[in-house]
């Protein structure tokens, strides 16, 4: 770990200062955190579960409530445990690791929904090919290769993290690691590190954004031509929850990474970062289950079957 030497932790500035504030916090971010993991896990149980839902929209759902539960679990337990002990530090490796994950989760979850996309793409414009399409292998394959390139992403700007010094300053002014906060208090030349990150902010959000949107606008063409009122609500209904996740999660992470250093408002992105960190993993089960029959159905399936056991 090089040039670290100086320093042998980090310190959390968190969300707040004033004591009442911070308690506040700390149940507000529990409830949260808890939604996530119950929302998250009842999804992939429901999934896994029920025959019907084994379909490749599904297979990558369940993709989405993997990463959904890594960026939450990343990210919340060490600020709640930080406020709970009224110590926010946090020590070199767990600060590298918290990046490392949460970039992971990041690059993977923009490149999922814009794989996503192109899955609502095949469904509504190819209907009969679907199947082919779509088939198993080309999933799973498809899917390993966007985890494959999520990590390559993500230890690439982790190690460059590590060659950073921080000789001025420990105190990170965010809640957990991430990397325009630690660029802040960072001695080094970091200009290597914005320009990864600009460049990785270009051909993983803009691009996963473009061809999110470039899939949307065939999908838009075909409900148009489709005459039926009825054809057209169904075949809108089956992206309309996608399409939902997608302009939320995309707005955010392109105005964080995509700003030049000199416009950085570190106390703004910290707002920012809990939409993208710990919000839209508690709405993303929500909104997919809620708007889709299916789901619900199985999610009430899967609690009447474990309610029946613990009864019996």
């Amino acid at each position: 770990m090089k040039n670290h030497s100086t320093i042998t932790e980090f310190i959390l500035v968190g969300l707040a200062n004033n004591r009442e504030h911070q308690m506040f916090i700390f149940w507000a971010f529990t409830f949260l955190y808890a939604a996530a993991l119950a929302g998250n896990i009842l999804l992939i149980l429901a999934i896994s579960t029920c025959s019907k839902l084994h379909t490749p929209m599904y297979f990558l759902l369940i993709n989405l409530s993997i990463i959904n539960l890594c960026s939450v679990s990343v990210t919340v337990p060490k600020m709640l445990q930080n406020i709970l002990a009224q110590r926010k530090a946090i020590s070199l490796c767990s600060c590298f690791a918290q990046v490392y994950l949460f970039t992971l989760a990041l690059g993977t979850e923009l490149l999922l929904l814009a794989f996503m996309a192109f899955d609502r793409y095949a469904a509504i414009c190819y209907p009969l090919q679907y199947t082919i399409i779509m088939r198993k292998e080309f999933c799973i394959g498809t899917m390993a290769s966007l985890w494959l390139i999520g990590t390559v992403n993500s230890a690439v700007h982790t190690g460059l993290v590590l060659q950073l010094s921080f000789c001025n300053s420990n105190v990170i002014n965010h809640f957990f690691c991430e990397l325009p906060p630690m660029f802040k208090i960072s001695c080094s030349d970091t200009s290597l590190n914005e320009i990864m990150v600009f460049a990785a902010s270009v051909l993983i959000a803009i691009g996963s954004c473009a061809l999110t949107l470039t899939s949307y606008g065939f999908i838009l063409r075909t409900i148009i031509g489709i005459r039926s009122a009825e054809g057209k609500k169904k075949a809108f209904s089956t992206c309309s929850s996608h399409l939902l996740v997608v302009s939320f999660y995309y707005s955010t992470i392109i105005y964080t990474f995509l700003r030049p250093s000199s416009a950085y408002s570190l106390e703004e992105d910290k707002v920012i970062a809990i939409l993208y960190s710990v919000v839209t993993p508690v709405l993303n089960p929500l909104i997919y289950s809620l708007r889709n029959n299916d789901v619900k159905m199985a999610l009430t399936k899967l609690i009447c079957r474990t309610w029946l056991f613990q009864r019996y």
